[in-house]
């Protein structure tokens, strides 16, 4: 019997998973059938797709990719993988995004940031130690890469103002909107509508403090533009940026420009 395993037909010696999984390698490898992991045996058919993980080996990207398949289905990984993203801003909400995206495989990502890391980032933002004093592009490139360095990764170190944005970010079809300020907020957004008619925007406004986390949600006010956050809690004194609920915020952009990419434009 031939069967799908790891991305590749292959005639297998064994009716089973486990049966193929020792075959193949050994007994504490993990086993994704039709993805999703098995704790326990089940026979195969000719239908099947098996992905069988060796922990803590990193695999060939054929390899990477039929395992990040089997986990999201074929046609939205492949949807995934030709995806192409902007996201201006690398602070507590573009940070946490992007490592999200990575995560999922969305193949090309353009991180835009003018800033370094400082000691205060450290307390929302998807940075360490190690990376204090680089560029906020250069230190999440680096974590970026060593989640998947299969994906394209661009970053551009500069600031984005209403003069730049056109040149910045027309070869994207989603804009991730993820400045702390206001108005920086505001230009962007403004701006992209305005200028760039084939792009649609995924923005936040209100994420600060620790209310409720279901205050956060996701609206979609025009055609191009979708919103996330609870749209009123700024940061300010006794209320600051907190990891959870900016977190939350991030998780909530990161999941509608998932939902656009593999086709999905309501909320």
């Amino acid at each position: 019997m031939q069967v799908e395993i790891n991305g590749n037909k292959r005639e297998v010696a064994g009716r089973t998973a486990f049966e193929v999984r020792d075959w193949l390698g050994a007994a504490s490898d993990i086993v994704i059938l039709n993805g999703f992991q098995i704790d326990k045996d089940y026979p195969l058919t000719a239908e099947d797709t098996l992905t069988i993980i060796r922990k803590g080996v990193m695999p060939e990207r054929e390899e990477l990719a039929s395992m990040m398949a089997a986990r999201h289905t074929p046609a939205v990984h492949k949807k995934l993988q030709q995806g192409r993203v902007a996201i201006a801003g690398l602070g507590g909400l573009g940070s946490n995004i992007a490592v999200m995206l990575a995560r999922i495989g969305v193949g090309h990502l353009l991180l835009v940031d003018f800033d370094i890391v400082e000691p205060s980032n450290l307390n929302r933002q998807s940075y360490y130690i190690r990376h204090l004093g680089m560029p906020k592009t250069q230190a999440l490139q680096e974590q970026l890469t060593e989640i998947n360095p299969f994906i394209q990764i661009e970053t551009r170190t500069v600031r984005v103002t209403a003069d730049n944005v056109v040149e910045l970010f027309s070869d994207y079809p989603i804009l991730c909107e993820a400045f702390d300020k206001p108005d920086a907020k505001a230009m962007l957004v403004n701006t992209a509508l305005q200028k760039l008619p084939g792009v649609t925007i995924v923005a936040s406004s209100g994420m600060a403090g620790y209310a409720s986390s279901n205050l956060v949600k996701t609206t979609h006010p025009l055609k191009r533009l979708y919103m996330c956050g609870d749209l009123e809690t700024g940061a300010g004194i006794g209320t600051g940026l907190m990891a959870p609920r900016v977190q939350i915020c991030a998780g909530h952009q990161a999941n509608m420009i998932l939902r656009l990419l593999v086709g999905r434009e309501e909320i």
